[in-house]
């Protein structure tokens, strides 16, 4: 059996829910900002440092304004002057940076212990707390965001612990932002400090805020307590949980911000359930790439390909199993794809969302069902503009869709986006997008892949007919047979490898 403990959260990956086994007894009663920064001033075996720049000391001045901050604070440093703080942190090519916030934590963290493990390690948990924001100004109009970290030992003298979020701040004015931002930043210190080993810590991030204020689109654990967290399980957490509606990580498993993905990138996307990735996935996302960097605007630039997962498609009887999801994902990375899992049923959403980094174009891949689906008004009954409202959103840009076949398995006949039959009153709008080039067909793929169906896939492994392993990419295989996933079991494979091969 695969053993994927989750200690620091004490999660196990057994029936692919949170292990009640495995818990700490979580807090339910909300605790306002005033209360949690007061609660950790009053701790005297807590002691910090806070740097922050930009947006003013917000944080620190929670701890401040409570009292009882010289038991909590050995010192607060705002290094706003980028001469000031390349002095103190080195030289950095961006300011408001996942780099320079490491560097802040890192150089903080070894200066306290450096001037006051001799005097006061036996007793105290030191911690480091950082942020570097750019926030709404009259120089800075643009987005708002930030990055914050903490580093903290959860015994004294123990190995550190690390914690790295990235923040979107929403509100509109500065001041608003500012006092975002302070509640965010004490409701890290304050998870890191006493929620470190429980389930509810991700969601403790946002007490006493909304989503209308502030997203979280990232967030990442390492260190001594967290050795075990699976930060991908962790990223898809935030999503469900509503701090983010998306949420990224590499084929390596490294949890990252879109902007650093994305920005100013060409982008080619295939949405799917990948349970498991078959030859007929594969396929469709070669025939796209393929046609994609044909385009004359594509040619010779960097093409970001992302696969793609919703809350709906990772969904089973209205729940995630978390361990179904990392099989998943597990697949994905043996194919060396970055991972985007998000919130956004409808394609205009996850549009907008990939024009808030790029301008370039966009290339979206689906299969004829999914694109049939487009076209059904139903779904835009939220748009005031319909069916029309969407397509205009999707469509103002440079994005197009990539449509593969898709064989009927009732007349065995194949439909195509060239002769897709959507509703009478809405050919002419389809047509309208064929002929304008906004939706592609592929044509040049393998015709034998299309009665490849995951379900049927998944059904097979689940039976023990080694014939599965011809449906799907040899490194898939490999990798399921290795670790075990969707239920593989060697004593139940009729023929494993070879067997498959027969098939």
């Amino acid at each position: 059996m695969r053993e994927s403990f989750q200690k620091g959260f004490g999660i196990w990956r057994s029936g692919g829910r949170f292990s009640a086994n495995g818990f700490v007894e979580m807090e339910t009663e909300l605790i306002d900002t005033h209360q949690k920064a007061l609660r950790i001033n009053l701790d005297a075996a807590k002691y910090g440092t806070f740097a922050e720049i930009g947006a003013g000391q917000e944080v620190a001045r929670w701890f401040f304004r409570v009292g009882g901050a010289s038991g909590t604070i050995a010192k607060s440093i705002s290094a706003y002057d980028m001469v000031v703080s390349d002095a103190i942190y080195g030289h950095s090519d961006r300011y408001v940076s996942r780099q320079r916030l490491q560097t802040m934590l890192e150089y903080e963290y070894d200066l306290m212990r450096e001037r006051l493990d001799t005097q006061r390690g036996e007793s105290t948990r030191f911690f480091v707390f950082a942020d570097t924001v750019a926030a709404r100004s009259q120089f800075h109009p643009g987005e708002s965001h930030g990055w914050m970290g903490i580093r903290f030992q959860t015994q004294a003298r123990s190995e550190a612990s690390q914690i790295v979020i990235h923040v979107r701040m929403l509100d509109k004015e500065n001041l608003q932002q500012q006092e975002a931002l302070g509640i965010v930043g004490v409701n890290l210190v304050y998870a890191a400090l006493y929620l470190h080993g429980r389930s509810n810590l991700i969601t403790s991030l946002m007490d006493n805020l909304t989503p209308e204020r502030v997203e979280i689109d990232m967030i990442k654990f390492s260190g001594a307590s967290f050795q075990q967290v699976d930060n991908r399980l962790m990223a898809l957490q935030l999503v469900q949980h509503g701090l983010t509606s998306a949420a990224m990580f590499t084929a390596d498993g490294e949890v990252v911000q879109a902007a650093e993905v994305l920005h100013k990138k060409m982008i080619l996307v295939e949405r799917g359930s990948f349970r498991p990735v078959t030859h007929l996935t594969m396929d469709m996302l070669t025939a796209a790439h393929a046609l994609f960097i044909q385009e004359p605007k594509v040619a010779g630039e960097e093409i970001v390909v992302l696969l793609e997962m919703t809350l709906k498609n990772l969904s089973s009887a209205g729940e995630i199993d978390h361990i179904d999801f990392l099989d998943r994902v597990d697949t994905l990375g043996a194919l060396g794809r970055t991972v985007l899992i998000s919130n956004y049923g409808e394609f205009h959403r996850l549009a907008s969302y990939l024009f808030r980094y790029t301008k370039k174009m966009i290339g979206i891949v689906m299969g004829i069902p999914t694109l049939k689906d487009i076209f059904e008004e139903k779904y835009y009954a939220d748009l005031e503009g319909g069916i029309l409202e969407s397509f205009g959103r999707m469509f103002k840009n440079d994005l197009k869709f990539y449509i593969y076949p898709w064989r009927d398995p009732g007349s065995g006949g194949v439909i195509t986006a060239g002769n897709l039959r959507v509703a009478p009153h809405l050919r002419h709008l389809y047509a309208y997008l064929y002929e304008n080039q906004f939706i592609h067909g592929l044509r040049e793929i393998h015709e034998e892949y299309l009665s490849i169906l995951s379900k049927d896939v998944l059904a097979r492994i689940h039976a023990g007919d080694g014939s599965w392993e011809t449906m799907v990419p040899a490194e898939v295989g490999r990798i399921v047979r290795e670790r075990r996933l969707f239920g593989w079991q060697p004593n139940i494979d009729a023929g494993s490898a070879g067997a498959g091969k027969k098939g």
